[in-house]
């Protein structure tokens, strides 16, 4: 049985909680969502620099995928890159502060998809990676439940002794026998007397050649 503790939640908070699983649906209660939101919370820390601190972080909130300060944003247009870069909280590009959709329009002649033509390159990152791509996999690792811990194994010292005392007292497993059979006596093939006489049977058996077989 897992041990529960009681959370002080803000009542706008908790309001808007309730009314947001009224309108999805489904039987997840109150205390699965906001044990879910944690998880996904924690989910969301592990992705963060060593050493900073969430509560100081700052960066752009672009829908579901956050850009932290020093972000890189990259986009293709007519054989060469353009670059913009996370300051702060902006997104900025030539010194003025703009929105990923703005980026993605700035060397454009034609409208584009800026989760499919931006791509990013946050401070932990080894390389850019589509931005688009980026928000599928933080909704996979959102929507994937959250692993339980294994049951632990506990036993006492007394439960322990219990089963040493019970191995100990068993008696032992008959053993399969590996001694060999006793040889079988070789069948005696002497010729008695009158077994070179010409056989006379051929078809049935008479009394006197049983009685005297």
């Amino acid at each position: 049985m897992k041990s529960t503790m009681s959370l002080q939640i803000d009542t706008d908070t908790l309001l808007r909680l309730i009314s947001h699983l009224k309108v999805r649906g489904g039987a997840q209660d109150v205390s699965e969502a906001v044990n879910s939101a944690i998880n996904l919370w924690l989910r969301e820390q592990t992705q963060l620099a060593a050493g900073c601190d969430p509560a100081s972080v700052r960066g752009y909130q672009w829908k579901t995928l956050f850009l932290p300060d020093g972000t890189e944003l990259r986009s293709w247009s007519y054989g060469e890159y353009n670059y913009a870069r996370v300051v702060g909280d902006d997104i900025i590009h030539k010194g003025r502060s703009v929105s990923p959709n703005q980026f993605a329009q700035a060397f454009a002649r034609s409208f584009r998809n800026a989760w499919m033509d931006l791509y990013i390159k946050r401070p932990e990152d080894k390389q850019f990676k589509q931005a688009g791509r980026l928000r599928k996999e933080l909704a996979e690792q959102a929507a994937r439940p959250a692993s339980s811990p294994a049951p632990a194994l506990a036993a006492d010292a007394s439960t322990l002794a219990h089963l040493l005392a019970q191995l100990l007292a068993a008696p032992p497993a008959p053993q399969a026998s590996s001694a060999a059979p006793p040889p079988t006596r070789p069948r005696d093939t002497t010729s008695g007397a009158g077994w070179t006489l010409p056989e006379r049977r051929k078809f049935r058996f008479r009394l006197e050649d049983v009685a005297f077989d």
